[in-house]
C-alpha cells in the first residue's frame, strides 16, 4: 500500500461493519439467554454448520452466491447516490427470464444455452431497473418509490405468467416447466459454479469503479450531483447507467438462482433475496469486493438455520432477527452521515446561486 492508499483508507469501513455484526450477535444472545438457551452453543452450532465442513461450506457458498449478486446491484446503485430497493423485482424477473429461456430453447450445446440464459436475466432485470432510472433521471420521481411499486409490479406479474401461460402442464402447482439439461449449471470443484461467476462480477465491478470513466462519473455523481454535472458529467445518463448495471446483476442472480438451484421458476423460492441483498451492500460498505464476506456470513447464517434449530432448540426466527439488527447498526452511522453530507452540498449550493 503506498503512501496515497494509506492515507485514503477508511478504517471505519472493516471497523463499523464488524462492530455492527458484534453487538447485533451479543443482543441476540441475550434473547437466547432468555429463552433458556446457551448462546455460545447456539453461536457454535451456526457457524460450525456454515463453515465446519466442506458440504457445510458448499451450503454456504450456494446460500451466498444470489447475496452477492444482489448486494452487488444495490452497491453500485448506492454509490451513485440511488437507493435501488428494487432488487427483489429484478431478481424475479431476471429469473422468470432464465427459467422461460432454459425450457423454451431445445437442442442447444450448454455452452451456448447457460450463457443465452444468464443473457435473457441480465437482461429482463435491467429492464425493470431501466424503468425507474428514465422516471428519476428525467421526471425526478424518487427510486424508492419507483423501485418498490415495481416490485410490487413484477411480483403480480409473475404470479400470472406462471399460473396460466408460463405454467407447468397438468401440475397444480404454480410454476414453470423444469428447465433443459443443456441449461442446467454445474458445480465446480464440488463447489456451485454461480459462486465463481459472483465473484469474477464483483471483481470486475471493483475495477470499473475504480480504473474506468464510467467509475468515476458513478462515483463523482454519488458524491455531489452538483459538482458532478458543473464538471461535464451527464446526471441524468449516469443515473441511468447505474440503475441499468444494477437491474443486470439482479437479473443474473435470478438467474443463478434458476439455473443452478430451482431448475425452474418458482415464486416463492426467490422471496427475501433481494432484500437479503440490502443487507450485503450495507454491511459491505457499498464496496464491491465488500459485499463477498458479507453474503458469505449472510449465506452462512441463512444455510444453518434450520440446523440451529433442531439442535440448539432456537427459535428459526433468529437468524432474521440477527440479521435485521446488523442492518439497523450498520445502517444508522450511514444514514446520519449521509444526511449530513446532503445538508453540506445543499448549502453549498446555495452559496454558489448566491
Amino acid at each position: 500500500m503506498d503512501a496515497k492508499q494509506g492515507k485514503n483508507f477508511d478504517l471505519s469501513s472493516v471497523f463499523l461493519p464488524f462492530l455492527s455484526i458484534i453487538v447485533a450477535l451479543a443482543f441476540g444472545g441475550l434473547l437466547v439467554l432468555i429463552q433458556g438457551i446457551q448462546p455460545l452453543q447456539a453461536y457454535r452450532v451456526l457457524f460450525a454448520t456454515a463453515f465446519g465442513s466442506f458440504d457445510g461450506i458448499a451450503l454456504t457458498l450456494a446460500k451466498a452466491t444470489p447475496l452477492i449478486l444482489s448486494g452487488l446491484a444495490v452497491a453500485i446503485c448506492f454509490r451513485a447516490g440511488l437507493f435501488n430497493i428494487g432488487a427483489q423485482g429484478q431478481l424475479i424477473s431476471g429469473a422468470l427470464a432464465s427459467a422461460w429461456a432454459g425450457y423454451t430453447f431445445v437442442g442447444l450445446p450448454t455452452l451456448v444455452h447457460i450463457p443465452l440464459a444468464l443473457i435473457y436475466g441480465a437482461f429482463f432485470g435491467a429492464i425493470v431497473a431501466l424503468v425507474a432510472g428514465a422516471l428519476k433521471a428525467y421526471r425526478g420521481v424518487h427510486e424508492v418509490i419507483t423501485t418498490i411499486m415495481l416490485n410490487s409490479i413484477v411480483i403480480a406479474l409473475a404470479d400470472y405468467l406462471t399460473s396460466t401461460p408460463f405454467k407447468e402442464p397438468d401440475q397444480p402447482l404454480t410454476r414453470t416447466p423444469k428447465i433443459q439439461e443443456s441449461a442446467q449449471m454445474p458445480d465446480f470443484l464440488g463447489l456451485p459454479l454461480g459462486f465463481f461467476l459472483a465473484i469474477g462480477l464483483s471483481v470486475t465491478l471493483w475495477w470499473m469503479m475504480r480504473k474506468t470513466t464510467t467509475g468515476f462519473s458513478i462515483e463523482t455523481i454519488g458524491r455531489n450531483k452538483n459538482a458532478g454535472w458543473y464538471a461535464g458529467i451527464s446526471v441524468k445518463k449516469t443515473v441511468i447507467i447505474s440503475m441499468l448495471i444494477g437491474g443486470a446483476v439482479a437479473g443474473i442472480a435470478g438467474a443463478v438462482e434458476t439455473l443452478s438451484i430451482t431448475g425452474r421458476f418458482e415464486p416463492a423460492f426467490n422471496a427475501g433475496l433481494g432484500f437479503d441483498g440490502i443487507t450485503v451492500a450495507l454491511l459491505g460498505r457499498a464496496n464491491p469486493l465488500g459485499v463477498i464476506p458479507a453474503a458469505i456470513l449472510i449465506g452462512g447464517m441463512r444455510a444453518s438455520a434450520s440446523t440451529v434449530q433442531f439442535e440448539a432448540g432456537v427459535a428459526p426466527e433468529l437468524v432474521d432477527l440477527l440479521l435485521a439488527m446488523i442492518l439497523f447498526f450498520v445502517t444508522a452511522p450511514l444514514l446520519a452521515k449521509f444526511f449530513k453530507s446532503r445538508k453540506e452540498n445543499v448549502a453549498m449550493t446555495s452559496g454558489w446561486s448566491n
